[in-house]
């Protein structure tokens, strides 16, 4: 059980690195919390789907997409949206 959480772990790296390259446009998230949602999309994929092939690793994938653009709409802008406003 260990091992396959933390191989979850080391997948979720990977997964949030893709969710943000396929993601268009300029993310206002920094690395750290695309990682985080790439472990959270591995974890909450793997527990769920049985098994651990390619289709796992795909839903992931589109899974940390979809959180990433979630996220990243929800954060608006960021710092340019307050240098916009001056």
């Amino acid at each position: 059980m260990i091992g396959e959480i933390l191989g979850l772990i080391v997948i979720g790296l990977i997964v949030g690195a893709l969710g943000r390259l396929f993601h268009p446009g300029r993310d206002p998230i920094g690395l750290l919390m695309t990682i985080g949602i790439g472990i959270a999309a591995s974890l909450i994929v793997g527990l769920l789907i049985p098994g651990h092939g390619v289709l796992s690793f795909i839903v992931a994938v589109a899974v940390a997409v979809g959180v990433v653009a979630l996220v990243s709409a929800t954060m608006g802008g960021g710092r340019r949206r307050m240098l916009l406003r001056r």
